[in-house]
């Protein structure tokens, strides 16, 4: 017994010197860095619709908090508070809606800001902070949009944009690395995102970047003549097709394959699909928006309908103006004006897996016959009648005009 509870003893203590190792670590990681007297900028840069996350990498020992603030051009007086000054804000990314206000879409979570689905309109300044005011650390972010976005299809020998090239400053576009294979198995696509780069002299050195005179086309260092060139050139993404095997599964065991052969003999199998299926209802004439559950529009994620398969070289927005079913640019299965034809099951792959469908059935909206104790009933009665009355009165008041006007002849 002696023995056991110097066992635990000795275990307790360990994982209190881990503990403790660990609070030390962490602590560790502001006590690297120390603030700068001068506040200064990171420049980072992200497509329109992604997801990203700010840490706030400097902060005085005694402060436990910080607040986050942003401030859309460096000099203005409005700043917006982005905490609740606790430094505890947490939201559910899952309810996030497309372009709503950024107060609606940002995390706070171990003093990093996290901001959801980003839009253009969140460019600016990020800065974390005391309650009082006080910053300590900085960041330029640069959102940029996908509505201008250039596609070159690698396959048809379309070529990326050309490097530019000034008297004063330098485009170029910073490409990422090529996305997996979205699909597995069958032949798939590949992205690769690239986003707009200036390279200049005469940069604002307030603003530190990652390669010296280099920040992105959106960053408040460029320079205020600059912008309007620089604006011209658009972020740009590559696509190719590939063909990626897929991982090779367990086999069952022999008892649990005998079994399920015997239950499929017998005809009591029922049907199981390959990904949670879910099933959903549409009029036709309306819109539908499909998103691949937990996809961001870095991710490589493809598109299925049944067994046909959704090809960005045919499907992606912008590809033709005409098109009722479409791939946009953050990875979403658009179909506007559904038609009865458009019935079926959609399956979503993310990173060369299937992970997900929706199985969409198509109904015709039926015509309800008005009663007389609707309120759309009611309310156009009203109308009508009060028409009436004033088209009645204005007849009466015209007619005893003209009488008056004959007897005074």
């Amino acid at each position: 017994m002696d023995k056991r509870l110097l066992g635990a003893a000795i275990l307790l203590c360990l994982v209190g010197v881990l503990q403790a190792f660990a609070t030390e670590e962490k602590e560790d990681v502001f006590k690297t860095m120390a603030c700068s007297a001068f506040l200064l900028y990171d420049n980072v840069a992200y497509m329109a619709d992604m997801t990203f996350e700010l840490p706030c990498r400097c902060k005085p020992k005694e402060v436990s908090s910080v607040v986050w603030y942003f401030q859309k051009n460096m000099g203005r007086h409005e700043t917006t508070v982005l905490t609740d000054f606790a430094g505890t804000v947490v939201v559910d990314s899952g309810h996030i809606q497309l372009g709503s206000n950024i107060l609606k879409r940002f995390s706070i979570r171990m003093f990093s800001l996290i901001v959801f689905r980003a839009q253009v309109m969140d460019s600016g300044h990020y800065m974390c902070g005391s309650k009082k005011g006080d910053f300590f650390y900085g960041y330029d972010v640069d959102i940029q949009p996908t509505n201008r976005i250039r596609v070159a299809f690698v396959d048809r020998g379309q070529p990326v944009q050309d490097d530019f090239t000034g008297k004063h400053f330098s485009l170029f576009t910073t490409f990422w690395d090529w996305t997996t294979c979205d699909r597995c198995g069958v032949p798939g696509e590949q992205r690769r995102i690239g986003l707009c780069y200036v390279q200049s002299a005469q940069l604002n050195p307030r603003y530190r970047t990652a390669v010296p005179n280099v920040t992105s086309c959106g960053s408040r260092a460029v320079p205020s003549h600059f912008r309007r060139p620089v604006r011209l050139r658009r972020p740009e993404v590559a696509i190719r097709s590939c063909l990626t095997p897929c991982p090779k599964k367990e086999a069952p065991k022999e008892e649990a394959q005998a079994i399920a052969n015997v239950i499929s003999k017998l005809g009591e199998k029922s049907w199981q699909p390959r990904v949670p299926v879910q099933f959903h209802n549409q009029y036709t004439g309306s819109d539908l928006v499909i998103a691949c559950p937990g996809a961001r529009p870095e991710h490589a994620v493809g598109w299925d309908k049944d067994s046909v398969q959704l090809y960005r070289s045919r499907y992606l927005i912008g590809v033709n103006k005409t098109m009722r079913v479409f791939i946009d640019h953050g990875n979403h299965l658009h179909i506007r004006r559904i038609q009865v034809s458009d019935r079926g099951t959609y399956f979503c792959w993310q990173e060369g897996k299937m992970v997900a469908g929706l199985r969409v059935s198509v109904t015709y909206r039926l015509q309800r016959g008005r009663k007389l104790n609707d309120p759309e009933t009611i309310y156009a009665v009203k109308v009508i009648g009060m028409s009436y009355t004033i088209i009645s009165i204005m007849f009466i008041v015209i007619h005893v005009c003209r009488c008056c006007y004959r007897a005074l002849r």
